[in-house]
């Protein structure tokens, strides 16, 4: 059964995320708003939970979701061999717009569909995020939308979408906050030296350039817009879509 909590309300908002822990336990699907947009959430760690995810969305495992995480320190338990450029991404923008894309760690037992052995990771600045992923620790998420349609911007268009495919969602109000425009997040592949954007989205790419200057952009341009060599990283084909609550 599905249940909606107004978590602008402090009792429901608490008694909401109690429940959304408990379905993400029983590897169910919940819905919840980030800083971007809202998202689908399963636990990472269950491949039926995931498969519900892909299926609630009308997406196939060719279109593996990025994972959200609630602290930057659990960067290293996900993801191996970190540049020390995405570092300082990550503690520049993390939480925030930022999704990036890693070499996961090879010991987690975890199947997010065809990653070809990556994991794409962010950190969401939304206080509601932040409360359920600390409960939950990390959950494989997407936008809250049908493959195809417009990414939802409160619970309630998401619940118009997935319907009774998600157990808890979780309405906190318009994001992004205050109106403005819905960005997807930023991707960025850290699969490979040097750093490349693959998708342009909440956190524009000069922004990025002030951190790493020699980040690349989706064309594969260095700042100076010289032709760059870069290699294509296969993640960035498996990952078209990114943060899905981004």
């Amino acid at each position: 059964m599905t249940t909606t909590y107004d978590c602008t309300a402090a009792d429901q908002r608490a008694e909401g995320l109690e429940h959304a822990q408990r379905a993400i336990r029983e590897h169910k699907c919940v819905v919840f708003p980030t800083d971007t947009v809202y998202g689908i959430a399963a636990d990472a760690f269950s491949p039926q939970a995931v498969t519900m995810l892909l299926v609630s969305k009308g997406r196939s495992r060719k279109m593996p979701p990025p994972v959200l995480i609630p602290r930057l320190n659990a960067l290293d338990g996900l993801a191996t061999d970190v540049p020390a450029e995405a570092r300082k991404l990550a503690e520049a923008f993390w939480p925030g717009g930022l999704t990036m894309i890693f070499h996961a760690q090879p010991s987690l037992d975890w199947d997010l569909g065809e990653t070809k052995g990556t994991v794409a990771l962010r950190m969401p600045a939304d206080d509601v995020a932040q409360d359920l992923l600390t409960l939950t620790g990390p959950l494989a998420v997407s936008s809250a939308n049908r493959t195809g349609q417009t990414a939802a911007r409160t619970a309630a268009d998401a619940l118009a979408q997935l319907a009774e495919s998600v157990e808890v969602y979780l309405e906190g109000g318009l994001r992004p906050a205050g109106g403005a425009e819905a960005l997807p997040s930023t991707i960025v592949d850290a699969t490979a030296l040097p750093l490349r954007v693959v998708r342009q989205g909440a956190i524009p790419v000069e922004r990025l350039r002030e951190v790493v200057p020699g980040l690349l952009d989706v064309d594969g341009n260095a700042a100076d817009d010289a032709a760059a060599e870069a290699e294509p990283a296969s993640a960035a084909d498996a990952r078209p879509t990114g943060s899905g609550a981004e």
